[in-house]
């Protein structure tokens, strides 16, 4: 608010004192609207707490509010190390007899011929080595590694190749399919000439190497498997199309033992979600109380006695504790375990929940409805839209307490002004006063002692 006066000291008046009081009194219609101002503040931010809390309960309320999110299920496999299973939302429950008769491989392919060192010996001087219809041209003289190097830089051969040891000072050139199944196999035409040479196996004397069994290190082949005796083949050992919604690996190849696969109902997943609502109601619901509790001792900054926060619990509770009329097994919530308790929260009855959750179908009622009739928690996400929305209840409210403080600035900013143009004002006339005040009591010193000397 400005510096000390400078005074005399000789008066015996602290006008610093003085200026002090009247500022302090005169200032208080401003911090009553800075004190205005932090209460919009602060209820702004409550606001979007709010808002960030009925968020939270909507997401949860919407993974509980369509039959495709309930319906979750798990796959198991009696033998996870010969076959891995997992299941989507689109399962159907039922068990299943799974033999895996062959796996799928990718082809592999060496050379006959080797070579004494990969970096040095040259193979190949010209010619071109033409892999599953992609040809790889030589310009020049080539090792063994740079072979492999030139046909992997080569756009989309259908092999990889790379350089392996087979023995002492003995290197090969082994091609790798990049995809398993027979229609990723590949044939191998050699023209290449020059060097030491390089060759591949022709166990029919056509010309072509790859397109016998007895050329190849690994023969390309499809899975195949038995599920339910029904056969089933495929490129991969990944089979998404065998059981609706379950996606199957094999990893070993057994035609002797067969493989459990379970596709039940996934209560769990289902619970989970039921929990995270809970979770999500029961925070905004203590938010709710400790604004109501804060509110009845006087804080402006609380927003407990706000009509939106009465309007969403209010319609939260008419909501969670409604008849339904599902055609099911169940019309509330307190039949499957979800119940509202006296301390206005949530709670799950564990027990109650999964003997209702054996219930699938009903379930599914209950907590999506159906068209036209939408459940609990369908009609809750779509409730809660208009709290949420961008031009919803909570934005709207937080906009007008955030615009309202932002008016009180220019106020605040223009008394500011004013406190201290007054401030200078009495700080002069306080520094002319003291002067003045000097000067008498100089000049009555003087008289004093003309009087004395009379």
């Amino acid at each position: 608010m400005g510096s000390p006066i400078t005074l005399s000291g000789v008066n015996g008046i602290d006008f610093n004192l003085i200026l002090t009081s009247i500022m302090t009194q005169e200032s208080q219609p401003l911090q009553a609207l800075q004190a205005r101002q932090a209460a919009l503040q602060a209820k702004a931010n409550s606001f979007g707490v709010l808002a960030t809390r009925v968020g939270a309960l909507q997401t949860a309320a919407a993974k509980l509010s369509t039959a495709t999110a309930l319906a979750g299920y798990t796959a198991t496999s009696s033998d996870a190390s010969a076959v891995s299973v997992s299941a989507s939302a689109t399962a159907a429950p039922g068990r299943y007899d799974v033999v895996v008769n062959e796996l799928a491989r990718a082809q592999v392919t060496a050379s006959s011929t080797t070579a004494p060192d990969v970096d040095t010996t040259i193979v190949a001087n010209s010619g071109t080595l033409t892999i599953g219809g992609v040809t790889v041209t030589l310009t020049g003289a080539a090792t063994l590694r740079q072979l492999a190097d030139a046909i992997n830089a080569t756009s989309n051969p259908p092999a990889r190749a790379s350089v392996v040891q087979s023995g002492p000072s003995s290197y090969r050139l082994v091609l790798s399919a990049r995809e398993t199944g027979e229609t990723n196999a590949f044939t191998i035409t050699n023209t290449l000439t020059g060097g030491s040479g390089l060759a591949f196996g022709d166990a029919d004397s056509d010309g072509i190497s790859g397109d016998s069994t007895a050329d190849n290190a690994v023969q390309a082949s499809n899975a195949s498997l038995l599920v339910n005796n029904i056969p089933i083949t495929s490129t991969t050992n990944i089979i998404d199309s065998a059981i609706p919604g379950v996606t199957i690996t094999a990893f070993r190849r057994d035609p002797t033992a067969t493989v459990i696969v379970d596709v039940t109902a996934d209560a769990a997943a289902v619970k989970d979600k039921v929990t995270a609502f809970i979770t999500a109601y029961n925070d905004l619901a203590k938010f709710a109380a400790d604004q109501v509790a804060s509110a009845a001792k006087g804080d402006p900054s609380s927003i407990g006695r706000d009509p939106i926060l009465s309007q969403v619990r209010r319609q939260l509770r008419a909501s969670l504790s409604a008849q339904y009329a599902t055609g099911g097994a169940f019309t509330a919530l307190a039949q499957v375990g979800v119940e509202l308790t006296r301390q206005g929260t949530l709670s799950l009855d564990d027990t109650t929940f999964a003997t209702a959750a054996k219930s699938t179908a009903d379930l599914a009622r209950l907590f999506a409805g159906s068209t036209g009739a939408p459940g609990v928690f369908a009609g809750l996400d779509s409730m809660l839209d208009t709290f949420t929305d961008s031009n919803g209840l909570l934005p709207g409210a937080r906009k007008h307490l955030t615009d309202q403080a932002s008016r009180l600035s220019a106020s605040i900013s223009s008394m500011q002004d004013r406190l201290a143009v007054r401030r200078l004002t009495l700080q002069r006339e306080f520094i002319a006063a003291d002067r003045a005040m000097s000067q008498l009591k100089s000049q009555s010193g003087s008289l004093a002692q003309f009087g004395a000397s009379v």
